[in-house]
């Protein structure tokens, strides 16, 4: 059984969040503190962190940071919850290291896709870990999941990573953000496409110079290529 933590202090929406958890055969961890859903991840070792963005004592942010700081808790994928939706806010939270985001309110449905196609690609291997795939100054090792750039290694979040990986491997093709979605992200309904663009934004700025080669192509999408 998958375990889901929830960090969100609305009491009301925290247990409504853990009821539908619950009936989708997931098991759910509530604290209503950031500090107390640090604490509990390091223990717990949940497979998927519902993460909400004002906290009192610890902002959402911090945990998340926190989080990516550890190699032990590193790896675990972040839903960040805000009842804010402005884009400064989506920057800052896949800054911090989150994997998606979602404003509320929300439908709950969406929420449980959502979680279902993050939990289902944090479960996904490469088929071939000794590749490596160098574009230009780009290496990637596929074994490692490490990223360098003149050989100097990028730290990139998870869902960073799948995205640079998926664009080399269609380098030269346009890919549509709404394939994006769908191959990377693993969404089988309609999403919100200005996640893909706050994650290429990243993406290109980690990869400095390097970051050029990722084009926007107006109106369709983004390609990879030399």
């Amino acid at each position: 059984m998958k375990k889901v933590l929830i960090v969100e202090d609305e009491r009301d929406l925290a247990e409504l969040l853990a009821y539908n958890l619950e009936k989708e055969g997931y098991q759910a961890l509530v604290t209503g503190t950031g500090l107390e859903g640090l604490e509990t991840a390091r223990r717990e070792l949940p497979d998927l962190i519902l993460l909400d963005l004002m906290l009192p004592g610890m902002m959402g942010t911090e945990v998340c940071s926190s989080l990516r700081h550890s190699d032990k808790t590193r790896g675990i994928p972040v839903l960040m919850l805000t009842a804010r939706g402005d884009e400064i806010d989506r920057v800052v939270g896949f800054e911090m290291g989150a994997d998606d985001y979602i404003v509320k309110p929300f439908s709950m449905r969406e929420l449980m896709l959502r979680i279902r196609a993050i939990l289902r690609r944090s479960g996904q291997e490469p088929v071939n870990t000794e590749r490596q795939i160098t574009m230009g100054t780009i290496v990637i090792d596929c074994g490692s999941h490490r990223v360098t750039v003149a050989g100097v290694e990028i730290e990139l979040t998870s869902t960073e990573y799948k995205l640079l990986l998926y664009l080399a491997e269609h380098s030269g093709r346009v890919m549509k953000r709404e394939l994006l979605l769908q191959d990377v992200w693993g969404y089988n309904f309609v999403g919100d496409t200005r996640t893909v663009d706050t994650h290429v934004t990243r993406l290109r700025n980690k990869l400095g110079d390097a970051g050029e080669m990722i084009k926007t192509v107006r109106g369709f999408g983004y390609k990879l290529e030399e």
